[in-house]
């Protein structure tokens, strides 16, 4: 543990963790996840269910596939607080970024701006679960009395972590409103866009969503499941004990060479499927297609406890509407069924909300050291985010969803 200097209460010390793995994982987990390690009510003071990303056993599965670390651009630095007994109040997920990739929340323009004016954008510190765009509590409070000093303490730590490696900025990103919130009070200027969540309104089935569904809507769903499996396709759900490396082994191949083709380098490389197999085999689903008895294509879902997380695909073969049916209808049929509240698919496509999906909205907050480059970004946040939320209600306008009595199909 590395300490740092800055503000910091007589009764606190603030503290820098290089690998999560120095962190004992009940520790971390009962910050991120109080309800995993604790009564079932535990989280009910951080308000939020587990989320499996926040997870020790997820961000240290990036870290020893040296997925993060190393050459990556992506340097653990993660900011810990502990009362003077060295108990551990809270943590932040927290990198030295050197360039943007794999955040999901655009600044490449702001990069560019600052140093076109002669300034250094990176070093640049990131508060964020690498590679995932999935909105989660950032800055992670252990259940107790003294919560928001814990709060504030993090926020200092984070401040002097940026002057001690000469930072430009810091970023938190797929924070919860309440952050926002806490967040934009404290200086950090806010930023909103939007994702598409499958919501439950308690459907007792698929039936019964569709039923939901205006009929032209209802028809196209119905058509392209029936045609996403006409070549003789068949679906497999595997998770738990069920996971092995064979299944692992297929669906790395299809997340390189959707990777491949689509981002020109894929993130994640085969050891961390074999981690997270190993530490969270319970809270993942994969999603396969088999044709002839092969595996064809096939997407990774993580498990909440009111949440499915869709986040990587791939297909070694090409067969018309097999992604809307191994993503979303899948997704959204493992979640009636398990009676989890959302499905939350990832980040930008529009055509989700044909498909059932609803845009809501998503959070960052920003601090930046420079006054004069702060204020350039704070102007064009403030039409961002009118312009964002237009945006929601356009899509909530154009949702697919029936507004009168059902309709015959």
């Amino acid at each position: 543990m590395i300490e740092r200097g800055g503000p910091v209460r007589a009764d606190h010390s603030i503290g820098v963790a290089p690998r999560i793995a120095l962190i004992e994982a009940a520790d971390w987990d009962r910050c991120a996840n109080p309800s995993s390690v604790g009564p079932a009510d535990a989280a009910r003071s951080v308000g939020e269910r587990f989320n499996p990303f926040l997870s020790h056993a997820f961000l240290n599965a990036l870290e020893e596939s040296g997925t993060v670390g190393g050459r990556t651009g992506w340097q653990p630095v993660h900011v810990v607080v502990r009362d003077v007994g060295g108990a551990l109040l809270a943590v932040a997920p927290t990198y030295v970024k050197s360039h943007s990739q794999g955040e999901y929340v655009f600044d490449h323009g702001w990069a560019n701006a600052y140093e076109r004016a002669g300034g250094d954008y990176y070093p640049k510190i990131q508060v964020a679960v690498p590679f995932t765009p999935v909105t989660g509590r950032r800055f992670l409070v252990a259940p107790g009395p003294d919560e928001g000093g814990a709060l504030a303490s993090l926020r200092n730590g984070l401040d002097a972590l940026r002057r001690d490696v000469k930072a430009s900025s810091v970023h938190a990103t797929f924070v919860t409103k309440p952050e926002w919130d806490l967040l934009g009070e404290a200086g950090y200027l806010q930023r909103t866009d939007q994702q598409f969540h499958f919501l439950n309104e308690g459907y007792a089935d698929f039936e019964a969503f569709l039923s939901a569904l205006a009929s032209r809507k209802r028809k196209m769903i119905r058509r392209e499941r029936k045609d996403a499996l006409a070549p003789g396709l068949t679906i497999e759900r595997v998770t738990g004990a069920e996971l092995t490396e064979k299944h692992w082994d297929a669906f790395f191949a299809f997340y390189m060479d959707t990777g491949a083709r689509k981002y020109g380098r894929p993130y994640l490389n085969r050891k961390f499927f074999s981690l997270i197999g190993r530490t969270m085999a319970d809270r993942i689903l994969l999603v396969l297609a088999k044709r002839d008895g092969r595996y064809v294509a096939g997407a990774i879902n993580f498990i909440g406890d009111d949440a499915l997380y869709g986040r990587n695909w791939g297909a070694v073969e090409d067969h018309p509407f097999l992604h809307f049916e191994v993503c979303y209808y899948q997704a959204i049929e493992f979640a009636i069924e398990r009676g989890l509240a959302r499905v939350e698919a990832g980040a930008q496509g529009e055509h989700k909300l044909a498909r059932g999906y609803r845009a809501v909205p998503t959070y960052s907050a920003h601090r930046i050291a420079d006054p004069a480059f702060a204020r350039a970004v704070a102007d064009y946040l403030e039409r961002e985010r009118a312009y964002a939320e237009q945006a929601l209600d356009a899509y909530a306008e154009h949702a697919p969803f029936r507004h009168a009595e059902p309709e015959q199909d």
